[in-house]
């Protein structure tokens, strides 16, 4: 059987962009936080992990 991607939201609450990205659930225990580029604002703001 293949192994499942585990695949993650990344959502801005004041644009509602989202980002998908992979995070290691073995490493990782908490919601991850990453400053990524919004083409909206055209800047860099900080995404937080939502629900899928």
């Amino acid at each position: 059987m293949a192994k499942q991607i585990q695949l993650i939201t990344l959502r801005n609450k004041s644009t509602g962009e989202v980002y998908w990205t992979r995070k290691n659930k073995k490493k990782v225990e908490r919601k991850i936080e990453l400053k990524k580029y919004s083409p909206k604002l055209r800047k860099h703001v900080v995404f937080k992990e939502g629900k899928k």
